[in-house]
């Protein structure tokens, strides 16, 4: 992650936004969901996987250390942080900061993206119940609330699939993960989807 925050400092755009690469990302959804935020403030976005602070141990250095407390977005669901924020995280994010943070809690890249905006810098993350993960149960996001999300993903639970419940353009042998299926019922104009049916 540190070298994507990198890249997105030089690029000069509003939002810099992480999502894993097993999940699905309805882009239209996404900007609306931006485009209610003023990129130039401090704004962290996403949703946590846990129900609590995360606790961890901040080492200081000489052997000393400190617990602290602070709530992350999971990477598995995704997050953006305006440029605003970005910015500010500079010093502890840039030029391979990042990665000596990440050791300083060592705890995964989307724990050390909220350790730094939370417990460094003070800024309190904003939860959107639109992003979502393979740790939440997908079966229960509705099929006619499917175009509101911003993310979906798909995983194994207790040796069952836990994907979006839908029928779909392409059984589940063919779309495991179901986004072929989420994607022709958001966009039945890509060229690779099939004539419209009632999924």
């Amino acid at each position: 992650m540190a070298v994507e925050y990198d890249k997105f400092i030089e690029s000069g755009k509003k939002w810099f936004c992480h999502v894993d690469d097993d999940n699905y990302v309805n882009v239209r959804t996404l900007v609306k969901l931006l485009s209610q935020y003023p990129h130039t403030q401090d704004m962290y976005l996403g949703k946590p996987s846990l129900d609590r602070p995360i606790e961890a141990t901040e080492r200081l250095g000489d052997n000393k250390m400190r617990p602290v407390n602070f709530w992350f977005a999971t990477g598995g669901a995704g997050f953006c942080v305006s440029r605003g924020l970005a910015l500010k995280m500079s010093p502890w994010a840039s030029g391979g900061h990042f990665m000596n943070m990440a050791e300083k809690i060592r705890l995964p890249d989307d724990c050390t993206v909220g350790y730094i905006v939370e417990a460094v810098l003070g800024v309190t993350l904003t939860r959107s119940n639109l992003f979502h993960s393979h740790l939440e149960n997908l079966l229960q996001v509705p099929r006619s609330e499917i175009h509101k999300q911003i993310t979906l993903s798909y995983g194994m639970f207790e040796n069952k699939r836990n994907i979006i419940n839908m029928k779909g353009a392409f059984p589940v042998e063919e779309d495991p993960s179901r986004f072929k299926s989420v994607h022709c019922l958001l966009y039945p104009d890509t060229p690779w989807c099939p004539p419209q049916v009632a999924f």
